[in-house]
């Protein structure tokens, strides 16, 4: 689908939402920054932010993508477009980024810390380097990205800050030892993140987002790493367990943001198998082991 057809088809986010709190109610002229915009629920916030009238501030490593990414925002409606190439896992080049943003538009409203990338592999067997890898992307990037811009969403008045996490950072999964600790760790600092806005009475709404299975390339440009081969996980990650588009994903973060939601689950299955580690406790892990017994030989 078209960058302009997601407008046509009014498939984009509700642009507005009834006032919750201190929560940001409107896109509309809003300067919203996303990391990781080159492909997948990146594209797809930018896109469907540019069809409320957002101002975009969008960065990838894909400069490639990241330009695409860019064009349709553009066609779909956005009151402006600022990309940059950036690593988030360099944290000078994060805060430059984020002085340049704040030069470039005069404020920022919300941001969206939401590039990640995956690895599997059992614990043993995971190379040193892949281990830093992810987490500099995972969880240091949302780190950056959080300590870099929060001066700005607290001077705005109304900001919001979005960070992606997984249904990976609610449960744990064999062979995703680092992704897991990554992902739970970006959950940790946005609760507690939260907290400080609350305590200190900063205008900052803090959002946590744990997707399930969402149709993105993270596991086919991810790493993989013993006897896990990166095209088979990729083909069973597609075929069996990405159940949500990255346009319906965004589509639920758009919402829940607008709301003020201070976590959001997205896709049915996040919701069934987080229900489920509720309800049987830590015996939800002898489930899982079985489970993935199975899948891996699917």
């Amino acid at each position: 689908m078209s960058a302009s057809s997601h407008v046509r088809a009014g498939l984009v986010a509700p642009c507005a939402a009834d006032r919750y709190g201190l929560a940001m109610h409107t896109l509309q002229g809003k300067v919203v920054v996303i990391t990781g915009a080159a492909s997948g629920i990146g594209r797809a916030l930018a896109l469907r932010a540019a069809g409320c009238g957002a101002r975009l501030a969008l960065s990838d490593v894909d400069a490639t993508g990241l330009a695409q990414t860019g064009e349709q925002a553009t066609a779909a409606g956005a009151k402006g477009v600022h990309t940059r190439v950036v690593d988030v896992s360099d944290r000078a080049a994060v805060e430059a980024w984020a002085a340049e943003v704040a030069a470039h538009y005069g404020w920022v409203d919300a941001v969206v810390n939401n590039a990640g990338v995956s690895l599997t592999g059992d614990f043993a067997e995971l190379d040193p380097a892949d281990m830093e890898w992810i987490m500099g992307v995972n969880f240091w990037g949302v780190v950056h990205g959080s300590r870099a811009f929060l001066p700005h969403l607290i001077a705005s008045g109304d900001g919001h800050l979005v960070n992606i996490s997984s249904l990976f950072g609610l449960v744990s999964m064999p062979s995703q030892s680092l992704y897991n600790a990554s992902k739970y760790a970006v959950r940790g600092l946005s609760e507690s993140l939260r907290e400080e806005m609350l305590v200190a009475g900063h205008p900052v709404q803090v959002t946590v987002v744990h997707p399930g299975g969402i149709r993105t390339g993270i596991a086919r440009n991810g790493r993989a790493a013993g006897r896990h081969d990166l095209a088979e996980t990729a083909r069973r990650f597609d075929e069996k367990l990405a159940r949500t588009t990255a346009d319906e994903a965004a589509r639920v973060i758009l919402e829940g943001m607008l709301k003020g939601r201070a976590r959001l689950l997205v896709g049915a299955d996040a919701h069934v198998v987080h229900h489920l580690a509720r309800l049987v406790g830590a015996r939800y892990q002898d489930v899982v082991a079985r489970f993935a017994k199975r899948f891996e030989s699917s």
